[in-house]
C-alpha cells in the first residue's frame, strides 16, 4: 500500500482509494479518537483535529490495513491507496489450496496472533494441539526436536503440508518433518488445517487433512524484533527478526535467524536447532516478485527406540542409546520464487518455482555385527575365526526436489469464479550407508558404501476449480488429476536389492454446497474421492509377492457455522470410507519409522465441534470436541512363530481374524478446553486443557497393547507493554502438565506367538511426555 500526499489550505481531510483510483465508500478513518466513514466519494473530513502529530488508521474489509504518523498542520489531504488484502498479505500465494470463509469443507484457521501466544520453541505440531481431532507428541518429551501429530487418527504421511502453496511433504516418505524447519512459526502469518480431503490440490494426496502454511506477509513499516525464551530441560530459543517495511512503495525484505536447543524430558535426547529465513519482494499494482530462502539444520540425539512398558514406573526417562554421537544430522534448505500478475479486478496470476535441498545422516554404535551384513569377509586369526565386529555406522539421505506450482484465478462476474492449476514436480534422492569405524575392519576401504539406492519421483498434476453463486446457495466443483512415476534401484539398507517402478493415474473430484441461513450462519455439505500412493517404506517393508496397493477413499463432510459479536462455533459430522487403506500394523521399523499394511475395508465416522465464546470483556472461553468411530472390517492380522530368544523360528505363521476391530492409534475422544482472563487489558491468564482416550497400538483392540487415556492441562500468563520508545514488549510464561500427568503420548509393540505352548507374547514401548515444566518466553519488538 502506499499513501501520495497532497496539501491545500482545506480542512484536515482523507480520500480512500483502490489501486485503479476508484473511491472507497464506508471506509473507517480514525485519528486522534476521531473516527468517520468515507462518502461515495472516498472522503473523511475532519474539523476538529488538534495541531499536533498524530496515528492516522484507515480500514477497510477486504484490504489492508493503513497506518502513518502524519502533522496535520502540514499534512492538509492525504490521499490513501489501500490495496485488496491477498495482495498486501500474499495470499495469493496460498488462494487456490485454501478454503475461503464459507467454503463447503471442514477447516480452521491459526492467526499470526494465535501463533504469537504459544510460540516459545515448540513444534508447529504443538502450536495446533487446541485444534480439533489433533493429537501431538514427540520422541524426547517436551515438543522440542522430532515430533508427531495425528488428525483423525491419521499420521503426518497422511496429511498434505504446504508453504505458501509448495509442497513440503517428503515425497518417499510423505512425512512432515517440521524438526528440519525449526522456529518457522516465528515465520508464519497463518496456518489453515482442513480436516479431510478438504480442498488442497498441491502435493501428495490428503488422507486426513491439509495444513497449508503462509510465510509472514508485507509489514509496510519496518521493524526489528528479539525473541527470546528460556526454561525446563535447559532450553533456549534466541529469535532476531528484521524487516525494511515498503520502500518506495515498492520494495520490501524481511529476515530471521533463529536458534533453539534443549535437553529433553527423555536422557539424551538433546536438540541443536538453527535456521534463517530471508525474502525480498517488488510489489506493484500489477505485477509481484517475491524470493524466499529459508533454511534449517538439525542435530538431535536418538530417542526413537521409546521407553519399554517396564520401565515406566521406575525410570520413565530411560533412553537406550548411550553412544556418545548417536545422532540425526540434517540441513534442509528451500529456495521459493513467486510472481503474482494482476491482470484485472477479476484475473490473477501465480507462478512458482522451487527448489529444496536435503542432505544429513544418522550416526549410530552397533555391538556384534555380522560381517556379511556390510559385504565384508570374515577375519581369520590363526587358528580363530571373526564373523562379527563392533561398529560405527551413518545412513545417509541426499536429495533434490523441484518443480513448479501454477494457477490462475478469473472472476467471471459477481456469482461465478473460476481457479485452474496444477504442479509439476521432480525428487531425486541417494541412499546408502558408511562404516565409519569397526573393531575389525575386516577388508573394508575408506568411503565404501555399504549399500546404496538412488530413488526418483516425477509428479504432475492438474485441476480446475469452479466456485458459484445462486441466491443465497453457495456451490463449488473441484477436478483434479494427478499422475506419479516413482523408481528406485539398487540395495536397501539390509543389503536386499529392491528395484521398484510403479505409475499411478488418479483422478479426484470434490464438490460441495453451502447454504447462507444468514450472513452471519451457514450449512454446508461436500463430498470428496482421493487417491494416494503408498510409501518407500511401504514397499521395503512388503514381501515380494505382496506389494502395496495405493489407497482410496470417499469422504463426506457436513457442518453448521455461525458467527456473532460473542460467539464463533462450527459443528461437522463426517464419514471417511477406505478401499485398501494403509494402516498402522503397530510395529516400527529400526529407525523409528511405522510400519503399515494394507486392509480391504475401513471407515472413519465421527462428529467435531469448534467453539469461542467471548462471555465478557474479561472472560473467553475456547472448546473443540472430536468424538468417531475408527473401524476395519474383517482384519486379519498375521503373527510369526517364534523361539525363546523371541527370533522367528520359520513355522507358518498364526492367522488370528476380527470380524470388526479399532484402526491403530485413532482415539474416540479428544476434547480440548481453554479458558482465558483478562483482569487488565495487557494481561492475560489462561488454562488449556487437553483429553485423549485411549489408543490401541495395533488392530487387535487389546487393552494389554494400548496407550493409556490422558488428561493434561497447561497454564498460561502473558503481559504486553511498551517502554522507553520501545513499541511492544512481550512477557509470555507457559507451565506445561500443572498437575504433573504422567502420561505417554504414543508407543508401538512387537511380539508373536511363543514356539513353545502357542501363547501369544509381546512387548511394549512407550513415549513419555515431559512432567511439570515451564518455558518463559521475553519478546521485545522495535
Amino acid at each position: 500500500m502506499y499513501a501520495a500526499l497532497t496539501f491545500a489550505q482545506t480542512p484536515f481531510r482523507v480520500v480512500v482509494e483502490t489501486p485503479d483510483h476508484k473511491p472507497l465508500r464506508g471506509a473507517t478513518v480514525e485519528i486522534q479518537g476521531l473516527m468517520q466513514s468515507t462518502d461515495h466519494e472516498g472522503t473523511a473530513s475532519f474539523n476538529n483535529v488538534r495541531p499536533e502529530a498524530s496515528t492516522l488508521k484507515v480500514r477497510y474489509i477486504g484490504y489492508g490495513a493503513f497506518a502513518k504518523h502524519v502533522d496535520p498542520t502540514q499534512e492538509h489531504t492525504i490521499r490513501v491507496v489501500l490495496q485488496p488484502t491477498h495482495r498486501i498479505t500474499g495470499d495469493v500465494l496460498v488462494m487456490a489450496t485454501r478454503a475461503s470463509e464459507h467454503a463447503a469443507t471442514t477447516f480452521k484457521n491459526i492467526t499470526k496472533e494465535d501463533l504469537r501466544r504459544t510460540n516459545l520453541g515448540q513444534d508447529i505440531p504443538f502450536l495446533l494441539d487446541q485444534t480439533p481431532s489433533v493429537v501431538v507428541g514427540s520422541d524426547a518429551g517436551a515438543g522440542i526436536g522430532y515430533t508427531n501429530m495425528t488428525i483423525r487418527g491419521s499420521n503426518s504421511q497422511r496429511i498434505n503440508v504446504t508453504l505458501n502453496g509448495i509442497p513440503l511433504n517428503d515425497a518417499e516418505s510423505m512425512g512432515s518433518f517440521f524438526v528440519n524447519l525449526p522456529d518457522f512459526a516465528s515465520s508464519t502469518e497463518s496456518i489453515q488445517i482442513q480436516r479431510g480431503i478438504g480442498t488442497s490440490t498441491n502435493g501428495a494426496g490428503a488422507f486426513g487433512a491439509s495444513l497449508n502454511i503462509q510465510s509472514d506477509g508485507l509489514e509496510t513499516t519496518p521493524y526489528a524484533e528479539l525473541n527470546n525464551t528460556y526454561g525446563s530441560y535447559n532450553t533456549w530459543k534466541n529469535t532476531v527478526k528484521v524487516g525494511s517495511g515498503l520502500i518506495n512503495n515498492k520494495f520490501a525484505f524481511n529476515g530471521r535467524l533463529s536458534r533453539i536447543s534443549s535437553d529433553g524430558y527423555i536422557d539424551r535426547a538433546t536438540s541443536d536447532l538453527k535456521s534463517f529465513y530471508v525474502d525480498a519482494g517488488y510489489y506493484g499494482s500489477k505485477h509481484q516478485l517475491k524470493a524466499t530462502v529459508f533454511s534449517g539444520k538439525e542435530k538431535t540425539y536418538q530417542a526413537w527406540d521409546g521407553v519399554p512398558e517396564e520401565l515406566l514406573e521406575t525410570n520413565r526417562r530411560y533412553n537406550g542409546f548411550e553412544y556418545a554421537n548417536q545422532t540425526d544430522n540434517y540441513i534442509q534448505t528451500h529456495h521459493h520464487l513467486h510472481y503474482n500478475y494482476f491482470a484485472s479486478e477479476q484475473t490473477t496470476l501465480n507462478v512458482a518455482l522451487h527448489y529444496t535441498r536435503g542432505q544429513g545422516y544418522y550416526e549410530e554404535y552397533k555391538t556384534d555385527e555380522s560381517f556379511t551384513k556390510y559385504g565384508l569377509a570374515p577375519i581369520t586369526i590363526r587358528d580363530t575365526t571373526i564373523n562379527t565386529t563392533d561398529l560405527v555406522r551413518q545412513r545417509w539421505l541426499d536429495n533434490h526436489f523441484y518443480g513448479t506450482v501454477f494457477s490462475l484465478s478469473h472472476k467471471v462476474n459477481e456469482r461465478h469464479s473460476l481457479i485452474f492449476g496444477g504442479a509439476a514436480n521432480q525428487y531425486r534422492g541417494d541412499h546408502y550407508g558408511n562404516v565409519i569405524w569397526a573393531q575389525y575392519a575386516s577388508d573394508s576401504q575408506l568411503g565404501d558404501k555399504y549399500y546404496f539406492n538412488d530413488a526418483e519421483k516425477n509428479d504432475i498434476n492438474v485441476y480446475g476449480k469452479w466456485n458459484g453463486q445462486f441466491g443465497d446457495l453457495r456451490v463449488y466443483t473441484d477436478l483434479q488429476y494427478r499422475f506419479v512415476d516413482y523408481t528406485f534401484e539398487g540395495f536397501d539398507h539390509n543389503r536386499e536389492l529392491a528395484d521398484i517402478n510403479v505409475k499411478h493415474h488418479f483422478f479426484n473430484p470434490k464438490l460441495g454446497a453451502t447454504y447462507m441461513i444468514s450472513p452471519r450462519s451457514n450449512v454446508y455439505g461436500s463430498y470428496a474421492y482421493g487417491s494416494k500412493e503408498p510409501v518407500r517404506d511401504d514397499f521395503v517393508a512388503s514381501a515380494a509377492n505382496a506389494r502395496p496397493k495405493a489407497e482410496k477413499m470417499h469422504n463426506v463432510e457436513a457442518g453448521y457455522r455461525i458467527r456473532t459479536g460473542a460467539i464463533n462455533l462450527g459443528a461437522n459430522v463426517y464419514g471417511m470410507f477406505y478401499k485398501d487403506q494403509l494402516v498402522l500394523t503397530g510395529a516400527i521399523n529400526d529407525v523409528g519409522a511405522s510400519i503399515r499394511e494394507n486392509v480391504p475395508a475401513s471407515y472413519r465416522i465421527g462428529f467435531e465441534f469448534d467453539g469461542a465464546w467471548k462471555m465478557s470483556e474479561q472472560f473467553h472461553w475456547k472448546a473443540t470436541a472430536g468424538l468417531s468411530e475408527n473401524k476395519i472390517k474383517n482384519y486379519t492380522e498375521y503373527l510369526s512363530v517364534l523361539d525363546e530368544n523371541w527370533e522367528p523360528t520359520g513355522a507358518p505363521q498364526v492367522a488370528n481374524t476380527y470380524r470388526s476391530t479399532n484402526i491403530s492409534f485413532s482415539p474416540s475422544v479428544i476434547l480440548s478446553n481453554e479458558l482465558s482472563y483478562y483482569p487488565v487489558a495487557p494481561l492475560e491468564l489462561a488454562l488449556a486443557s487437553k483429553y485423549v482416550s485411549r489408543q490401541y497400538l495395533d488392530n487387535t483392540s487389546a487393552q494389554a497393547r494400548s496407550v493409556d487415556p490422558f488428561f493434561v492441562n497447561n497454564f498460561r500468563i502473558r503481559y504486553g507493554f511498551s517502554l522507553l520508545g520501545i513499541q511492544h514488549i512481550d512477557a509470555n510464561l507457559a507451565i506445561n502438565n500443572i498437575f504433573n500427568e504422567k502420561y505417554e503420548s504414543h508407543g508401538y509393540t512387537y511380539g508373536g506367538i511363543a514356539e513353545s505352548d502357542g501363547s501369544r507374547i509381546f512387548g511394549n514401548a512407550f513415549y513419555p511426555q515431559a512432567e511439570t515444566n515451564f518455558l518463559f518466553g521475553l519478546n521485545v519488538r522495535f
